[in-house]
Formats: C-alpha cells, sequence, structure tokens
C-alpha cells in the first residue's frame, strides 16, 4: 500500500510524522518503508531519509543504498521545479514512479513524503496535489496549531476535495512545544469536527512532540 505524506507548508513538520507514522504501522507488524519524492538542498543523500531512519531505528536500509528511496536529489534548496533549473536536470517522474514502485512490491506499506506543501510545484507544468491525484494515492496531511495554520489546514481541505483525493490520515504535529496551547486546543478540536462532519473515514492522529512521550492533549495515536 503506497500512502503519500503532505502537509500545509514546508515547515509542517512532514518528515518527522513520516517516520512516526512509520512507527505505527511497525508496531503493528507491518514491513514498512519511507521514500522521499524528491529532495532539494542535499547533494548525493537525502536528510530527511536519514531523520526517518533514525527516528524508525532501522539505520540505512538497502533499498537507500539503491537509490529507490530518494529517486531524485538537488543542491538548493527551493521547490523542485525550480531545483531542477537551477541543477539544469529535469525532473524524471517516471524514474520516481517506477523507484515507488519496486519498493511497493518489497514491502506492505510505503510512505512518500513530498516536498513542501500540497500546491508546491514539480515541474513547470504539474503541482504535487495534481502528481498525488494522478497517482491515486490515499493521503497522509499532516498539520499543527501554530497561528495560521487553521487557515492553511481548511483552504488545502477545500483543494483535496476538489480532485476527489482520499484523504487516509490527519496527522496533527504537536511540534514545536508552545507554553499557551489556546490556539493549539482549539484548532485540534476544530479538525476533529471538521473531519467527522465532510470526512469521517479520515483517521485523526495526534503526534507527540516524542514518540515515546504522550502527547499533552492525552492522545498519542490514530482515532476519530
Amino acid at each position: 500500500m503506497i500512502y503519500f505524506v503532505s502537509g500545509i507548508d514546508t515547515d509542517a513538520g512532514k518528515s518527522y510524522c513520516t517516520a512516526w507514522l512509520a512507527q505505527q504501522f511497525m508496531k503493528q507488524g507491518k514491513r514498512v518503508i519511507t521514500q522521499k519524492l524528491v529532495q532539494t538542498g542535499n547533494v548525493g543523500h537525502s536528510e530527511d531519509i536519514d531523520l526517518h531512519r533514525r527516528l524508525m531505528a532501522t539505520g540505512y536500509l538497502p533499498e537507500d543504498r539503491e537509490g529507490l528511496t530518494m529517486p531524485e536529489i538537488y543542491s538548493y534548496p527551493c521547490s523542485p521545479h525550480l531545483a531542477a533549473r537551477i541543477d539544469q536536470r529535469p525532473l524524471n517522474l517516471e524514474k520516481i514512479g517506477r523507484a515507488t514502485e519496486e519498493l511497493d512490491r518489497r514491502y506492505e506499506v510505503v510512505l512518500v513524503e513530498g516536498a513542501g506543501g500540497l500546491m508546491v510545484p514539480l515541474t513547470e507544468e504539474l503541482l504535487t496535489i495534481d502528481y498525488i491525484a494522478q497517482k491515486g494515492y490515499p493521503l497522509v496531511f499532516v498539520t499543527s496549531g501554530k497561528l495560521g495554520s487553521l487557515n492553511h489546514t481548511l483552504l488545502s481541505f477545500e483543494a483535496i476535495a476538489h480532485r476527489h483525493i482520499p484523504m487516509s490520515h490527519l496527522l496533527y504535529n504537536l511540534y514545536p512545544p508552545v507554553s499557551d496551547t489556546t490556539i493549539q486546543d482549539d484548532s485540534c478540536r476544530y479538525i476533529q469536527q471538521w473531519l467527522r462532519q465532510h470526512s469521517p473515514e479520515t483517521r485523526f492522529c495526534t503526534v507527540p512532540i516524542l514518540a515515546t512521550r504522550s502527547a499533552s492533549t492525552g492522545q498519542d495515536g490514530c482515532g476519530q
């Protein structure tokens, strides 16, 4: 099963949440691997895959060394369409697709982490959200309780619904920690209420600051 992980923006905590969700699947006894659709701002390796492996406690996997989990890497830290132009190397979507399919053949669950938010351009013609829709991947969507995130979340829900993308999980990221949780707590309540009304099939998951520590809301895992 292939899931695509995206979020409200580049600082939503997608890499941490991708690794956390991989942990949850691993606890269920599933064989899980993560992939970075396209990595920018690196040379020769993916720092997001590095983070996944540290948090999953697996060490580097054979598929990492084969390049299947980081099929496209660009040096400049920006959106993929610009990074490809700067490095003068077009994004090879067929190569990425083949790598994802091979991972799907070897593992029960593949979590594909995108770059930035849903509307980030992969190429001059293709947005990340449209790539997800074309592939038919269930979406794992990452948001948080920081100021402004509720607006970005609801706008994203509109775009997701417009493209008829199934949203399998909503990951509510509690990082970074805040002393005043007024906004964080109410955004959590509001988003859960919205999902119950408009997307009851979506699993709401609170992602704690540390995967081994209970979240401040008293939830550490997925529910409705």
